[in-house]
């Protein structure tokens, strides 16, 4: 299976940015954390969630991980994120020391990871005791991915887009059984609904096809099926 890789942070703000800070308000809103905490954001991204972290938590230290530089960069630029900390690092294996943080987070990213399970213990790890471990991940299997809408018209016309390589691990019973497995406790799960509106139907197709998983896929056909998968999504 491709890999899916997210290298352009301006085109994955663009895309995830805005859908994750809108669930990311709820999510914080949710879990009350304490204010002056120390944080790990794994799988950061462009920082969208991350500058929610610093402007809501007033934590004593922030560190965003992610795989892509490109992402990285675009996160280390934002003015909403100044002091926090981002580095290249893999979330199976976080390049932190046993009980280094209060809080550990992945937003939008565990359908991604190669072994859910082990970034999972890797997030336990790191985390003190007493600590938090959290996430919040799309309804894959559910309908509740942004990109459903194009995703679903490529299969019917016979294209093969790229899929995250775990969409089994999005639904609340698995992230229960990865955070059981983990040793956590006192675990809890919720569903959140959040919504987006787009200027025209042109704002949401030029938006949505620059993930990685179409972009390609939409690039390599021939114009006539260009216009026609465009058809079948308005």
């Amino acid at each position: 299976m491709a890999e899916l890789r997210f290298d352009d942070g301006a085109a994955y703000e663009q895309m995830m940015g805005v859908w994750s800070r809108s669930v990311g308000e709820i999510f914080l809103d949710w879990l009350k954390p304490a204010q002056g905490l120390r944080w790990i954001d794994v799988g950061c991204g462009s920082g969208a969630f991350t500058e929610l972290i610093v402007a809501r938590c007033a934590a004593l230290d922030v560190q965003g991980i992610d795989p892509s530089e490109g992402q990285l960069a675009f996160a280390r630029a934002r003015p909403g994120a100044r002091g926090a900390v981002f580095q290249t690092g893999d979330a199976m294996a976080l390049p932190f020391s046993a009980a280094s943080f209060d809080v550990a987070v992945m937003a939008l990213v565990l359908v991604f990871v190669p072994n859910a399970a082990k970034s999972v213990a890797e997030l336990a790890r790191v985390v003190r005791p007493g600590g938090l471990v959290a996430t919040y991940m799309w309804d894959m299997l559910g309908g509740g991915f942004p990109l459903d809408p194009i995703l679903n018209e490529m299969r019917a016309m016979g294209l093969t887009p790229t899929r995250p390589p775990h969409m089994e691990v999005s639904t609340l019973a698995a992230l229960e059984d990865f955070w059981s497995a983990a040793g956590l406790l006192e675990i809890e799960t919720r569903q959140i609904t959040v919504q987006r509106t787009f200027a025209d139907f042109d704002d949401f197709w030029n938006v949505e096809t620059k993930a990685p998983s179409t972009a390609p896929v939409i690039a390599a056909m021939p114009a006539a099926d260009v216009a026609e998968l465009t058809r079948r999504v308005r």
